[in-house]
């Protein structure tokens, strides 16, 4: 039987470190970690859909971002960071996230999104407002290579959403926001 008491302590706990993991290091070495980060996910959406390596390649830009997120039955909370790349001029946006969420569900989950921006317009203005609101819900139950998770997949005003789960156990139902962020210490 799950003890949820401890499983909703650890998941507390990793948000803890994830939130606190970059605090110490250095700029470049922030940038490189975020840039790290974006090549592990891109090199594994790709693995799992190849389409996607020539829909990026073909868009106006693209986001990669980590996040760590904790529901506790009623309410989501998460955050997290990463960075867009405008392909037409190679400049790269550094940015962060916080995301906050009302419905049913209990667990936590470290995933991975990716956005892939159909106009440099849309991509532009996501930089600038960085909104997204929508309903979620999806089962994860993941540790490392092990186990699985139910992807997701959407567009929404000329962005395709992929998200991937790291690890983490969750059964959840959501509608939430999101917020991102320019990182003025990184830009």
């Amino acid at each position: 039987m799950i003890d949820f008491s401890r499983l909703i302590t650890m998941c507390l706990l990793a948000l803890l470190l994830s939130a606190c993991a970059n605090q110490g290091a250095n700029v470049a070495e922030q940038r490189t970690a975020v840039q790290k980060m974006k090549d592990d996910t891109l090199t594994k959406l790709f693995k799992q859909k190849p389409h996607t390596r020539a829909q990026i390649r073909s868009a106006a830009g693209f986001a990669v971002f980590s996040n760590a997120s904790v529901n506790l039955f009623v309410a989501s909370v998460g955050g997290g960071q990463g960075m867009v790349k405008n392909n037409q001029s190679g400049a790269i946006t550094y940015m962060k996230m916080g995301e906050l969420g009302v419905g049913f569900g209990l667990g936590v989950k470290d995933f991975r999104i990716v956005m892939v921006f159909d106009n440099k317009k849309t991509m532009d203005s996501f930089v600038d407002k960085g909104w997204v609101f929508g309903a979620q819900a999806d089962a994860a139950a993941k540790a490392s290579n092990k186990g699985s998770a139910v992807g997701a997949e959407a567009v929404v005003n000329g962005i395709t959403i992929y998200q991937m789960t790291e690890s983490g156990l969750a059964l959840q139902a959501l509608v939430k926001g999101a917020k991102f962020w320019r990182n003025e210490a990184l830009n």
